[in-house]
């Protein structure tokens, strides 16, 4: 039951993901990139601190023995601080952004109840080791991605941009 759930936030994060691009999209580079106070300062900021957060969290997950989905994320360059942009355009950070979302609905596709139940061993970014239970991690990490989200429904609503339907419910079968 609980993989079924993270299959549902898989979709739910690639859904909401495309419709703030799209609303991105609307806007100048420079409304993209203006600091309007937000925690990662603008809308780009805070688009490229959901993909540290996701590529740092995606390259623990490729460590986990269901991890095959997310090799790939292998190849990517681990961020170096939480604040780093990784694209300073729409353009190449939607490109992998959109990968990225769908390299984990193809994880969560696969994952089952036995996986989550695994413990999983990491560090984090100041090199502390950790061991949790990998359904509470998959639990932090779709609920690190609504925060931020839910930052940048704010800033585009700021700039009077509607990004429509933002409920779970608009994915739910």
């Amino acid at each position: 039951m609980l993989a079924e759930n993270y299959r549902l936030m898989a979709e739910y994060n690639r859904w909401m993901n495309s419709k703030l691009l799209d609303a991105a999209g609307q806007l100048t580079q420079a409304e993209l990139k203006r600091d309007s106070g937000a925690f990662f300062n603008s809308i780009l900021g805070t688009f490229n601190h959901l993909m540290v957060g996701d590529i740092i969290w995606l390259q623990r997950f490729a460590e986990h023995p269901a991890g095959e989905p997310l090799q790939s994320v292998r190849e990517f360059n681990r961020p170096a601080t939480l604040s780093q942009m990784l694209h300073d355009n729409l353009s190449s950070l939607a490109q992998q952004r959109r990968q990225l979302d769908n390299m984990i609905c193809a994880f969560c596709t696969q994952l089952t109840d036995e996986d989550l139940a695994h413990e999983l061993e990491y560090h984090n970014t100041k090199g502390v080791a950790f061991s949790r239970r990998f359904a509470y991690l998959m639990q932090h990490f779709f609920n690190h991605q609504t925060h931020h989200r839910g930052q940048l429904s704010t800033l585009f609503s700021q700039r009077g941009v509607d990004i429509g339907e933002t409920d779970l419910l608009g994915v739910m079968p």
